[in-house]
């Protein structure tokens, strides 16, 4: 299933601030910012441009039962717009894995608590953004579980910066990438019938644009944190 999560001013503005990412990077101007994150430039660039274009990709992997669905409407919550796909004889809710905002996260996340060693430092740090946006979750009709989009990057830095000032960068992405699909989307799967979306999607709609910003925090937090220690 491919379509855009948000309506496209939303996801044109997700897309600018990578570019000014990229842009800083080529001024190197957080060049040594990645040394701490424990990925390098080229790759970090590589792989927020795939979480980008990933957001448009969903796996099926479960459908509940049939019920009536909405279709083809665009949803604002939290001053975010978020799009329902057009179906037709739809069966009901299906349940899916974005690619871009729950299956890269996942697996960058691994490698970075792997990378920095950053076993019981990450447990805490992706337990206290899980029971915070666990807290924040809202079910929306017609898009599932959705979580106000400066949450999970805002409370992620802080957290990353009180546990781990040194390793600040990669501890708020692990904490709100993780921490975002565990408090939003896994605790509140009981939730999802009912609420008449076509696809309830794992780190979609209503989560990806949080992941996505935590991503692009973690890469200014780490120039801050890096530019400190230069200093």
């Amino acid at each position: 299933m491919d379509y855009l999560p948000l309506a496209l001013p939303f996801f044109a503005g997700l897309f600018l601030l990578f570019v000014l990412v990229v842009l800083l990077i080529e001024l190197r101007i957080v060049q040594f910012a990645y040394e701490r994150v424990g990925i390098g430039p080229r790759y970090m660039l590589a792989l927020l441009l795939l979480s980008f274009l990933g957001s448009y990709v969903n796996i099926t992997v479960a459908h509940l039962p049939p019920e009536r669905v909405y279709s083809n409407e665009v949803i604002s919550f939290f001053g975010m717009r978020y799009v329902i796909p057009v179906v037709h004889d739809w069966p009901g809710t299906v349940i899916a894995v974005n690619v871009g905002g729950a299956v890269v996260p996942t697996l960058v996340s691994v490698y970075l608590i792997l990378k920095n060693r950053l076993y019981l430092n990450g447990l805490i740090a992706v337990a206290i953004v899980t029971l915070v946006v666990h807290w924040m979750a809202h079910p929306v009709p017609g898009v599932g579980i959705a979580v106000p989009i400066f949450v999970p990057p805002l409370i992620a830095a802080l957290v990353g910066l009180v546990l781990s000032p040194r390793r600040a960068a990669p501890l708020a992405y692990v904490a709100g990438s993780l921490g975002t699909l565990i408090g939003a989307d896994l605790l509140n799967l009981d939730k999802v019938r009912g609420l008449g979306a076509p696809v309830a999607s794992i780190g979609g709609a209503g989560k990806f644009d949080g992941i996505f910003l935590t991503g692009l925090i973690g890469v200014l937090l780490a120039s801050l944190v890096s530019g400190q220690r230069r200093g």
